[in-house]
Parts: structure tokens; C-alpha cells; sequence
């Protein structure tokens, strides 16, 4: 019976050495076709260029090669997968779980909650549990769920109409704006906070200190009682000058 022993399959293209042909369709640095070379001519270029062979159609007759700096093509591939995820749209189903006979404290709680998920275009799956006689009215869990969905309608809308599943029973709301809409509304607003914060940052620098303010204030007191000493003794002199 046969059976595999060895490690993961690698998914990297070959390069350099490790390519195995007595030929290659080459192409260049620049996308440039050079056409079909020999092994030994497409890895002399390479050092020539400074570059790596790098088998990018290992599938094609003869395998299509192409000079390029491979250490930064991986690098500039991990950014660009790095970048795409954290750009990826991930529809995440929340639950909410309330009570027939729910508090109004409670109620208004839980519904805050799911509008917050709501804004953050995420599916919410809201459960009411029945418990003992409770199971008997099933008619208060649907009244409860149609008046979580009227309070939340500007947010979201019934994907999933109110169903009994067991001493359950379930309706799933779906949001208004789409998973993408929101992480960039979500960046557009926390980077308007943070220039917020930085402007506020500024103008506590630029505007001056209470210390700095009174020691002008006596700047300034000093000067006009020099000034009206100088314009009294002034005075004096020119009367006794005249007498």
C-alpha cells in the first residue's frame, strides 16, 4: 500500500537552479519576450542582470521563466495579500438572546446592542426563550421580536421571519449597509477623532500659560508706571526751571 511520508507540498515556483529543463521560454525584466533559450543561457542573463530565473508557468512546453528580483516580488505579494485582508469584508452573525417578559431597563440594554451591531454591518440573530408556562405564548416572543425589528428599521431589516425552533424562537435581522461601508465609515470617523486630537494638542501649545500671562500683565504695569515717573519728574524739573 502506498503512503506519503513527506512534508507539505511547497507552492513556490522554482527558481535558479532548481529548475530542471533543457529549455525555457524567457521573459525579460520588463515583460519583454525574448523567447525560447536554453536553461544554461536564461541563467547566464540572470547573473548578467543581477536578477533570479524564476518559473512562472512551470505547466507550459517549454515552462515559461522570467527574470526578476524575486526576494522583493515576495515581499511586494505579501503586502499586496496583507493589504487585501485587512480590506476583506467578514459578515459576522451576532446573537442576542431576551426573555418574553423582558425588563424595560433590559430591553432598551439589548436593543443598544443591536444597533451596534447593525451599524457595524453584522447579521444579528436575536433568540427568545421560553421558559416553563411561557411556552404556552408563544404569541409574546413574536410581539417582542416585531418590536425589536420596528425600533431598529432605520438600521436593519428582517432577513428571517420569526420561526419556533424548540422552547425558541428566531428571526435574524440583516443590516441596511454592507460589512465594507461600514469598516470605512468606522476609519473615516476614527481619523477624523484623531486630527481632532491633534489640533486640540496644538492650540494648548500655541496658547500661553497662566504663569506666562500674569508675568506679561506685571510686564506691563512696570512699563506705564516708569513711563508716567519719567513724564512726573519731567514735570518737575520744567516748574522749577521756570521758577
Amino acid at each position: 500500500m502506498w503512503c506519503y511520508r513527506g512534508g507539505s507540498i511547497s507552492t513556490e515556483p522554482r527558481i535558479n537552479d532548481r529548475i530542471r529543463v533543457p529549455e525555457v521560454r524567457l521573459v525579460g525584466p520588463s515583460g519583454e519576450q525574448v523567447g525560447i533559450v536554453p536553461l544554461a543561457k536564461a541563467l547566464e542573463l540572470a547573473q548578467e542582470y543581477d536578477l533570479d530565473l524564476v518559473e512562472v508557468a512551470a505547466s507550459a512546453r517549454p515552462p515559461v521563466c522570467k527574470l526578476m528580483d524575486y526576494g522583493k516580488f515576495k515581499y511586494e505579494s505579501a503586502m499586496k495579500a496583507r493589504e487585501a485582508r485587512k480590506n476583506q469584508a467578514h459578515t459576522v452573525i451576532k446573537e442576542m438572546k431576551l426573555r418574553p417578559k423582558i425588563d424595560p431597563h433590559d430591553y432598551d440594554t439589548k436593543k443598544g446592542h443591536v444597533v451596534r451591531f447593525l451599524k457595524q454591518g453584522d447579521k444579528v440573530k436575536i433568540t427568545i426563550m421560553f421558559r416553563g408556562r411561557e411556552q404556552s405564548r408563544p404569541e409574546l416572543g413574536y410581539r417582542l421580536l416585531q418590536r425589536l425589528a420596528s425600533d431598529v428599521e432605520d438600521l436593519g431589516f428582517i432577513e428571517s421571519n420569526p420561526k419556533q425552533d424548540g422552547r425558541n424562537m428566531i428571526m435574524v435581522l440583516g443590516p441596511h449597509k454592507k460589512k465594507t461601508e461600514a469598516m470605512a465609515e468606522a476609519r473615516e470617523a476614527q481619523a477624523a477623532r484623531k486630527a481632532e486630537r491633534q489640533g486640540l494638542a496644538v492650540t494648548d501649545e500655541d496658547a500661553p500659560s497662566e504663569e506666562t500671562a500674569l508675568v506679561e500683565d506685571e510686564t506691563t504695569e512696570v512699563a506705564e508706571l516708569a513711563e508716567a515717573t519719567e513724564v512726573t519728574e519731567a514735570a518737575a524739573d520744567e516748574a522749577n526751571a521756570e521758577a
